[in-house]
């Protein structure tokens, strides 16, 4: 029997991560708007200085991390659920392997992008 995998190769564990991630994602955003809420008219330097200071830093990575495998098991679901033999013929294996491919060079891609601008400096 052939194994179906997301992340994880578990769908309990991809659930359990999906739903952490959402968490992390929501948390996330509470704090930027709470912080934008708060700081009406800020400038650039107040912004970058939030941002950049180690526990923002870290959410951020957090964030990145989440939103990539939250996005990554998302569409391998996706995929899997309506691209199919049944569906879409013979030709949906090859269309299946050519956009999971694509997702996981730009989730990579997304991921070292954003960890090279909150830590590169």
């Amino acid at each position: 029997m052939k194994s179906a995998t997301g992340l994880t190769g578990s769908g309990s564990r991809d659930w359990f991560i999906q739903r952490i991630s959402a968490v992390v994602l929501a948390v996330y955003t509470v704090v930027i708007f709470g912080w934008i809420l708060f700081h009406g008219g800020f400038s650039y330097e107040q912004w970058s200085g939030f941002m950049m200071t180690l526990p923002m830093k870290i959410l951020s990575l957090l964030a990145i991390l989440s939103l990539a495998a939250h996005a990554w098991i998302g569409m391998w679901q996706v995929f899997t659920d309506y691209v199919t033999t049944r569906q879409m013929g013979p030709s949906a294996s090859g269309l299946r392997l050519v956009l999971t491919s694509a997702v996981i060079i730009a989730v990579f891609v997304f991921a070292i992008w954003g960890i090279q601008i909150f830590w590169a400096n």
